[in-house]
């Protein structure tokens, strides 16, 4: 029996590094740019509830990585 991995939903991931911080020290910033250590602090005192603080639990949890083609600009496909 081979362990298959769960597939990343694309949506959620085209999410994670498109949504800007809406407040604090790094508004507008990227969720995925954000500092580990403001995610730590998250983890320490409680993660924002809703959408926002699922996404920040998310890439807390799991790390996202932007590619370097997004960074400059280029589209992603998905699919």
């Amino acid at each position: 029996m081979v362990d298959e991995q769960p597939q990343a939903n694309p949506e959620i991931l085209i999410k994670l590094v498109t949504t800007k911080m809406p407040y604090g020290k790094y508004k507008d910033s990227l969720l995925c740019d954000l500092p580990m250590s403001y995610l730590e602090w998250f983890a320490r005192k409680g993660f924002p509830k809703g959408g926002l603080g699922i996404s920040l639990q998310t890439i807390y949890e799991n790390g996202v990585v932007v590619p370097a083609a997004l960074e400059e600009g280029e589209a992603l496909v998905v699919g």
